[in-house]
């Protein structure tokens, strides 16, 4: 192992932690962390991984970051709100970004889905349900980033050392 592989396993081995973490904190993009640390193993004196290795993962890594953001609003659908209610959980992610990280990107949702259930029309109650569908929407997008950066992880650990 070169003194190159040395810091390239070192910053790929940040990386990944910081990807598993970055999973849970709504903050920091995980998975595109595990990945790049996947990717400097290419880089080593014994490449790990082929290129399509590399790009299978890149597009799973596109499509659950994706995913993130979609999710949520199924679940205020799946929970029974209205395209009103839609629409608040898409606003209420795009506003959360901006306005409140990292906590925006929890409450966001949430809120939104919640907004224009009321502006909508909707009962209280109901509002509720759509905003509880939002968050366990959110929820199953972290369960997903935590996934696959924990996948990517193990790959990296395995191929590194």
């Amino acid at each position: 192992m070169t003194t190159g592989d040395i810091i390239i396993t070192v910053i790929g081995s940040l990386l990944v932690i910081v990807g598993i973490v970055g999973s849970v904190l709504p903050v920091l993009p995980g998975q595109v962390f595990s990945w790049v640390a996947l990717l400097l193993l290419r880089f080593t004196s014994e490449p790990s991984f082929t290129t399509r290795f590399l790009v299978i993962w890149a597009l799973i890594t596109a499509g659950v970051t994706f995913l993130d953001y979609v999710v949520p609003m199924w679940g205020t659908k799946k929970f029974g709100g209205t395209k009103a209610g839609v629409w608040g959980a898409g606003i209420g992610v795009i506003a959360g970004i901006f306005l409140f990280p990292p906590v925006g990107l929890i409450v966001g949702p949430f809120l939104g889905a919640v907004t224009g259930e009321l502006i909508n029309g909707a009962k209280g109650n109901d509002a509720l349900k759509a905003g509880l569908g939002s968050f366990l929407g959110f929820v199953a997008g972290t369960l997903m980033k935590l996934v696959i950066s924990v996948i990517m992880g193990y790959y990296f650990v395995v191929n590194a050392f």
